[in-house]
């Protein structure tokens, strides 16, 4: 008896443990991916156990675990020998994410016309006030937030939970190349102005405006990333030459 509850209480421990290291490396993984979608981590920079784990507080086997799972979602890639890195997504891949997602905003436009309700609505309204007034400051990185956060809240509203969760990975890869694409004070209030039009073809009930509406701004957000992307060569040939 004795040894059949030492081995109940052994067991019990191993499963705490487990369930500990578990719920640390969850809470690792979200703090570094927050890291990674607000620019505190920037694209190509290397990720290393230790500071981490002496930011988070946490031992370094959860943090190895967040690296595990940041991979799985494509955050971040691990080098044999070199370490774990800060995803930079190629120009052609981030073009080829766009037009995925394109076709996907296209669907929940024309959902969300066709069933949103009154306190949804209400909210994205709040978030689009809220838009225009971070334009209006030129606080790009204010806008940078409400502009995931009304992106997400549509397609949660869409009501296909495989589509929101493939379009979140979407999104959280883009966000690797786009993020500059709202630097300029300049782009916020032509983004700004797309996001009341999509709401409004939404309010409007009318499916294929909305529709037309969310891929239209999907492909314009696409050509402000290949016009950035040039402008960056752009400026970089130039520093080579001088």
């Amino acid at each position: 008896m004795a040894t059949s509850t030492s081995l109940a209480r052994t067991s019990a421990r191993g499963t705490l443990a487990v369930l500990r290291t578990e719920s640390l490396a969850s809470a690792a993984l979200q703090e570094i991916e927050r890291m990674i979608l607000e620019g505190e981590l920037q694209p190509g920079e290397k990720l290393t156990e230790m500071p981490l784990s002496d930011r988070l507080g946490v031992s370094r086997g959860p943090i190895r675990e967040a690296f595990r799972m940041l991979e799985e979602a494509g955050l971040v890639r691990q080098e044999k020998n070199r370490g774990v890195f800060v995803r930079d997504i190629p120009i052609d891949e981030a073009v080829e994410i766009y037009d995925l997602r394109a076709a996907m905003d296209e669907l929940v436009g024309r959902r969300l016309a066709e069933q949103i309700s009154e306190p949804q609505a209400k909210t994205l309204g709040k978030l689009v006030e809220q838009m225009e007034r971070a334009a209006r400051l030129r606080d790009g990185d204010a806008f940078y937030r409400l502009n995931l956060q009304f992106h997400d809240l549509l397609v949660e509203y869409a009501g296909n939970r495989k589509l929101a969760s493939m379009y979140r990975m979407l999104v959280k890869e883009l966000a690797l190349a786009r993020r500059h694409n709202l630097a300029s004070s300049q782009v916020l209030p032509h983004s700004a102005a797309e996001h009341r039009n999509i709401l409004d073809a939404i309010l409007s009930r009318d499916a294929e405006a909305a529709a037309r509406a969310m891929f239209e701004h999907a492909m314009r957000s696409k050509d402000r990333m290949l016009q950035a992307h040039l402008s960056g060569a752009g400026l970089a040939r130039q520093r080579r030459k001088g």
